[in-house]
């Protein structure tokens, strides 16, 4: 099997990467909103595809991506370079926490590990992109909040669980949940993930569900609508 996964505007090699391309990811940087972003941040961009999509939807956009893994980051780094994008992104192979720049970003998004003092995986790259600590999660939104502009937004997916543990967390940052979108299989499935948009501006939430499947291995409108733009076969 090709480590290639074609887009209809860019490629993303996988090799190296523990954490392939995911539903997960691709959602999320194509439902993430945000009013002609000037810069964006990818914190654990892995593959880099998050990235990319964002680069696409955002064509007078900067993206920086941030990577703790060095095999992944030099993989991100080849499909940056090799992109259309090219000149727009940058790869930054280092901790989050130890991430550091004068900018400011109007759009933050992370796909973040999530395993929380789980059993760790014998697989000890994979370990790493979905396994964290308590501590990841607190330094995420310290970050968050040192590089967010002040009309910016910050906008992560997790499982339900983790996501509304950021959500009580965001809250000590005075970062306030602006939009939840609830992810399910198809209808007849609880939310198995959640998208959140944090914003430092405090609203009223807006929640929305989202709907893959309309039947087994047929994909609803929605989500072939939403992804007309990226994957090859819609």
């Amino acid at each position: 099997m090709s480590s290639i996964f074609k887009f209809k505007q860019f490629e993303v090699d996988q090799r190296g990467c523990a954490m392939k391309i995911n539903t997960d990811g691709v959602l999320l940087a194509a439902l993430a909103e945000c009013n002609s972003p000037k810069r964006i941040l990818d914190i654990g961009t892995g593959t880099g595809v998050i990235a990319l999509m964002l680069a696409q939807r955002f064509a007078h956009a900067h993206l920086e991506a941030v990577e703790i893994d060095e095999e992944a980051s030099k993989t991100a780094d080849l499909n940056f370079k090799s992109s259309i994008f090219s000149n727009r992104l940058t790869i930054n192979h280092t901790p989050i926490e130890q991430y550091n720049t004068t900018d400011k970003f109007d759009l933050i998004v992370s796909n973040p590990p999530y395993f929380v003092n789980d059993l760790k995986n014998f697989e000890e790259k994979k370990g790493i992109a979905r396994h964290t600590n308590e501590e990841f999660f607190n330094d995420l939104l310290i970050k968050v909040n040192s590089l967010l502009t002040e009309n910016g937004s910050f906008w992560f997916v997790l499982p339900i669980k983790q996501a509304e543990q950021l959500i009580k967390n965001a809250s000590i940052y005075r970062l306030s949940v602006s939009k939840q979108i609830h992810l399910h299989s198809d209808e007849s499935k609880p939310e198995f993930r959640r998208i959140v948009c944090l914003k430092r501006k405090i609203t009223t939430p807006i929640h929305e569900h989202f709907y893959i499947y309309e039947s087994e291995k047929v994909y609803t409108k929605t989500y072939k609508n939403l992804l007309k733009d990226f994957f090859l076969n819609y």
